[in-house]
C-alpha cells in the first residue's frame, strides 16, 4: 500500500514561527534595562539595553526592538536628567 507522505527532501525549508516571549528576548531583557537605567546607573543599564535593542533589531529582527530602542532612549536621557535634578538639591 502507498502512502501519501514521503521523506524525499523538496528543497523547501520551513521553521516553526517563533511565538510570545522566546522569540523577544533581547526585545524584553532591553526593556528591563531601559527602565531599571531611568532609576539607576542610565550609562550602564540604559546604554547596555539600548545596545541589546540594536541587536534585536538589526540582527535578530524581533517585534518589540523599536520598543526597547524607546524605553531605552527615555531611560537613557530621563535618568541624566534625573540624577542631574537630584545631584542639584
Amino acid at each position: 500500500m502507498a502512502t501519501q507522505f514521503s521523506n524525499q527532501p523538496t528543497g523547501q525549508h520551513h521553521h516553526a514561527p517563533r511565538g510570545g516571549a522566546e522569540g523577544n528576548v533581547f526585545s524584553i531583557i532591553a526593556i528591563i534595562l531601559g527602565v531599571i537605567g531611568l532609576i539607576f546607573l542610565p550609562i550602564v543599564f540604559a546604554l547596555g539595553g539600548l545596545i541589546m535593542a540594536i541587536i534585536a533589531k538589526t540582527v535578530r529582527h524581533e517585534r518589540l526592538a523599536t520598543v526597547a530602542i524607546v524605553v531605552c532612549a527615555v531611560g537613557l536621557v530621563g535618568g541624566m536628567v534625573l540624577g542631574l535634578v537630584f545631584a542639584g538639591m
